[in-house]
């Protein structure tokens, strides 16, 4: 398991909004964090809310949580982990009572790679301390994802849960949340980091280069072609974006995809 340092102002985009909140379709929100400029987003219905990752320690969840709970007037009943990296998944005790979803396989993964979901941290930077203690209270999945699970949110509004991978990992998750609606709202994918606008896609030793290609099929299969996908780091990014990285994987790594 490994992730690599991400410098969030690589792009030289700045949020649209004071609270570095950025809002793209109505009920839906995403920030990129700082540090490893890795994202968190929310869906928010009239009875639940769902986080999509949880940032790299649990006082920066705890930080997420209060801003989602003063954004939308409700607690966080549901979290969706992309994949098992360090910055995506170590704030999940700020979130007690949620049900935690994430691809088949990664509380079996993470279970097994406490030691080296530590290292990965401190080797990109986080204090030896302040690993260790989210590490100790590190919160596994509760519930896998095989293929997809919808999640009502109440007032109609769903998000879709899809096991797209493996591709950056071995249990990539993609969340798509429905658009439409009388506000005419565009679909919104967050894609992990299957898919990073801040910078080169990241390949450590547990992803499968191979098959990466294929899982940004089934990312664009699931959005299409109007959809607005939101990257594991960096700005929000179109469908043409997302098979520019496409093509470009396949000829970095060899997958042809299909």
């Amino acid at each position: 398991m490994e992730t690599h340092a991400h410098d969030g102002s690589r792009d030289g985009r700045q949020e649209d909004t004071t609270d570095g909140w950025e809002r793209p379709a109505p009920g839906v929100a995403r920030r990129r964090l700082p540090g490893w400029d890795a994202t968190v987003g929310v869906v928010a219905g009239t009875t639940g809310v769902l986080v999509v990752d949880t940032g790299s320690s649990p006082h920066e969840g705890g930080t997420i949580r209060t801003a989602v709970e003063r954004m939308f007037g409700l607690p966080v009943t549901y979290v969706a982990l992309t994949h098992p990296h360090f910055d995506h998944v170590l704030g999940t005790p700020a979130f007690p009572g949620a049900r935690v979803y994430a691809a088949v396989g990664a509380a079996a993964l993470l279970q097994h790679d406490r030691d080296e979901l530590r290292r990965d941290a401190v080797a990109n930077g986080m204090d030896a301390t302040e690993a260790d203690e989210a590490v100790a209270r590190l919160v596994l999945p509760s519930h896998a994802v095989s293929g997809q699970v919808a999640v009502d949110l109440g007032g109609g509004r769903r998000a879709l849960l899809v096991n797209v991978g493996p591709g950056h990992t071995a249990h990539d998750l993609a969340v798509l949340v429905p658009g439409g609606g009388p506000e005419g709202a565009p679909d919104v994918v967050f894609c992990g980091d299957l898919v990073e606008e801040s910078g080169e896609p990241q390949a450590g030793p547990d992803a499968l280069p191979h098959a990466w290609p294929a899982a940004l099929d089934r990312l664009l299969e699931l959005g299409g072609e109007d959809a607005l996908y939101v990257p594991g780091h960096g700005a929000v990014v179109d469908a043409a974006f997302v098979r520019g990285q496409r093509e470009q994987l396949a000829a970095r790594f060899g997958g042809s995809g299909g």
